[in-house]
């Protein structure tokens, strides 16, 4: 919990953390829509870009130069983003990578 000056202090960030959670929670129930957003969803859900890129060789995508899709690919897309992946489920990947650090 976050320090605080007083009881309404308490309550506007408590209210602030449950609007963040709130949208949070709309962003991971949206469709993706597209392969990218697939992809990170993908990461989101497994915490593991090993375990996104047996996905994505799964579904038999190739990567842009022709050869199997690698884990650094999947390190590439969430570090770079693209055009088609909304901002807010980027920024929810990158909480998990960030998440994945401060675990070690």
């Amino acid at each position: 919990m976050n320090p605080y000056t007083d009881i309404a202090d308490l309550i506007a960030t408590l209210e602030l953390e449950i609007q963040t959670l709130t949208n949070t929670i709309h962003t991971l129930k949206q469709e993706p829509k597209s392969f990218n957003e697939q992809v990170i969803l993908k990461y989101i859900d497994t915490a593991s870009t090993g375990k996104t890129k047996d996905y994505v060789r799964s579904l038999g995508v190739k990567s842009d130069k022709g050869s199997l899709f690698s884990s650094g690919e999947v390190s590439k897309l969430i570090k770079n983003g693209a055009d088609d992946i909304s901002p807010e489920l980027l920024a929810i990947a990158r909480d998990v990578v960030n998440m994945k650090k401060t675990k070690r």
